[in-house]
């Protein structure tokens, strides 16, 4: 066994961690708490409107995560080409991933708009719960362009090893849409529509700050703004590994969703109200992933294979801690938290149940996103790719029979858990190992 790294060393990965993932924890979590805020606003019009925000809700996020390499990606190959020190083609590289983000974003509202009946269809919604989905995620298609902007523009500035500046848009988008949710809904009236209204205007604010701020990088680096079709197609291909990823992920959420929306109206607003405790959960255990990614590409692109595993070591143990406090802090406000989000009897006792399972499950999630992010980081999408899909694998005949035996939520996260288990078996296999520690500006 290797000796123990001076501890004057650990205090410095320690503080490079810490620099990055504090500011990124608030840039992470900003989405959910969008989400988060939506639903405590929505749920005061009721429980159909608040399960039609979950069904829309779910909709979103699988459309605009399935494009999450336009960060991700953008983060490692940023990173790279920063730790080999050509800062000219790191920024031309994440020019490339805002100008891919907007046209895959226009063909998304183009071909998302007449789908809308046919997707909540999809999602198992009740007569009760479909006509608020729809009218939310009518309006939500048109912030589709500027979510993946933000996505892109996120993942250049973390490879350029800077979170502060999305910390930044994060406050003052989350701020702008809460603002604007309660004018809308609770002041104007506007109902569900006036919840996505407030977002999409709120989310093309951010959007915006983002071009300004890589195109000024652009300016001071000397790379060029416009489109580049060889470009374009690198940002793309690049991206299948971690699409493929990220789509197993999806079915996951969806299928949970889809399960949630069959066991009834109250299941499904608890369900909601419980995954978006979920995703704040690990958008914040993200924020050391997102370290890790960071991290990562640039001590690999620095030739830095020692110091790329010795950060992996660190950041796993950073991992298992915050989730452990993250699961405390969960028991602790589960008796809170289900108040706050509805005034239906049922919708609460279904929360209080399933924020148990939500809870115990955090310190494996916190090592499981951290190891995802160090090898997203390493450029490891093609191993990442195929063991997230034997995880979704082994969901799918638990979640099919947590519906046929009427287990309930509790059965269902119990599912999710053993997802989760899957994932972190595979991926601490892969971090023992050498395969994923590939050095050089461009990973081959």
């Amino acid at each position: 066994m290797a000796a123990a790294p001076p501890r004057r060393h650990l205090g410095a990965r320690d503080r490079e961690i810490l620099r990055l993932a504090v500011p990124a924890f608030g840039a992470l979590v900003a989405e959910p708490l969008f989400l988060l805020s939506d639903s405590a606003i929505v749920g005061r019009l009721g429980t159909a409107p608040l399960g039609g925000l979950g069904v829309a809700g779910q909709i979103l996020s699988t459309l605009v995560y399935l494009c999450v390499f336009l960060a991700y990606g953008t983060t490692a190959g940023v990173a790279r080409r920063v730790g080999a020190g050509d800062l000219r083609a790191a920024v031309r590289q994440g020019v490339d991933g805002i100008w891919l983000a907007l046209a895959i974003g226009a063909v998304v509202v183009a071909a998302g708009l007449p789908l809308v009946p046919r997707l909540v269809e999809l999602f198992g919604a009740s007569a009760d719960v479909a006509p608020h989905a729809a009218a939310y995620l009518r309006v939500s298609l048109f912030g589709v362009p500027a979510m993946l902007v933000v996505l892109a523009g996120t993942g250049v500035l973390r490879g350029l090893q800077d979170t502060r500046t999305p910390l930044l848009v994060s406050i003052g988008g989350f701020s702008a849409n809460l603002a604007l949710n309660a004018l809308f809904v609770l002041g104007l009236h506007w109902g569900i529509a006036g919840s996505a209204w407030g977002t999409v205007v709120a989310q093309n604010a951010s959007a915006a700050v983002y071009v300004a701020v890589v195109a000024r990088a652009a300016r001071r680096h000397g790379a060029s703004v416009r489109p580049d079709a060889a470009g374009l197609r690198t940002a793309a291909t690049a991206g299948v590994a971690l699409l493929l990823r990220t789509a197993a992920l999806r079915v996951v959420l969806v299928v949970g969703t889809s399960v949630a929306a069959r066991m009834g109206d109250p299941q499904l607003a608890a369900y909601q109200v419980g995954f978006q405790v979920w995703t704040l959960l690990t958008f914040a255990l993200d924020a050391i992933a997102i370290a890790g990614q960071a991290i990562t590409g640039r001590c690999l692109g620095a030739a830095d294979a020692a110091g790329a595993r010795a950060a992996t070591r660190r950041m796993a143990a950073w991992g298992v801690g915050c989730g452990i406090a993250f699961a405390l802090l969960v028991l602790a406000a589960r008796p809170l938290l289900p108040g706050l989000f509805s005034a239906d009897a049922d919708v609460r006792h279904l929360l209080f149940s399933s924020l148990l399972v939500v809870a115990l499950l955090q310190p494996v999630a916190g090592v499981v996103f951290v190891l995802d992010g160090i090898l997203i980081g390493a450029g490891d999408g093609t191993y990442l790719a195929w063991t997230t899909v034997l995880a979704t694998a082994v969901f799918l005949p638990a979640a099919l029979l947590v519906h046929s035996s009427g287990a309930g939520l509790v059965g269902l996260w119990t599912a999710i858990g053993l997802w989760m288990t899957t994932r972190l078996v595979t991926l601490g296999a892969r971090a023992r190992g050498g395969a994923w520690l590939v050095t050089g500006a461009v990973r081959d």
